[in-house]
């Protein structure tokens, strides 16, 4: 399509494509501020159409995952270091529940994407060459600062451990989202709560409910 004019909406929307890994078109729809699904649609069919998005099929089941193309990232500034990202296929459960998440806290607590800094955006705060472990994204809430990580999968205890001192010492509160609370991960959690007493934990499915709070 050529000649379509770029709004800010659309600036926008390359700028959180960027920040998230993984971006499906309901999340646009809600972060992006689209009064529904199907407006949201149209505009995105235009932006793939004028070459400034492109989506993507990985796994059945799973809808088109969204992604800048260079042309977007160029006219929006975008740090260009890590273009193309790749997809990482056992990751994107994971990143589906971040955004999730992060939509859920907005919707329920009334914090504001812009106030949102996610892992990626953490790690270039970094700098070139250093990689420390850093929250799927942080935030923060009646002067309280927050942490959230999405742990579907069990990872090394010894990992698991430092993660959890790490995020005690820098946030006043670590929100961990886990499958279900009668899992091992879950039960992990819950014995690090005495020595760890801001660990919050939450099941998935409230997080899709917006029941937690």
């Amino acid at each position: 399509m050529q000649g379509l004019k770029l709004t800010d909406r659309d600036y926008s929307i390359f700028r959180e494509i960027d920040r998230w890994r993984i971006t499906l078109s309901r999340h646009i729809k809600e972060i992006a501020g689209f009064t529904t699904q199907r407006t949201c649609e149209r505009r995105l069919k235009k932006l793939v159409d004028a070459g400034y998005l492109e989506y993507h099929k990985i796994i059945y089941g799973i809808p088109r995952i969204y992604q800048n193309t260079r042309q977007a990232e160029v006219l929006a500034q975008i740090q260009l270091s890590n273009w193309k990202r790749k997809i990482k296929i056992e990751q994107i459960a994971h990143d589906i529940t971040v955004l999730d998440t992060a939509i859920a806290l907005h919707q329920k607590m009334g914090i504001s994407y812009k106030d949102m800094i996610t892992e990626r955006q953490s790690h270039q705060n970094d700098g070139f060459g250093v990689r420390t472990h850093h929250p799927d994204f942080i935030c923060k809430y009646k002067n309280e600062s927050i942490c959230v990580e999405i742990e579907l999968s069990m990872k090394a205890k010894n990992r698991f451990e430092k993660n959890i001192k790490d995020n005690f010492r820098a946030y006043d509160v670590q929100l961990w989202v886990v499958q279900n609370k009668n899992n091992k991960i879950s039960k992990f959690l819950e014995e690090q709560i005495l020595p760890y007493p801001n660990i919050k934990i939450i099941e998935l499915k409230e997080v899709l409910e917006h029941g937690f709070i």
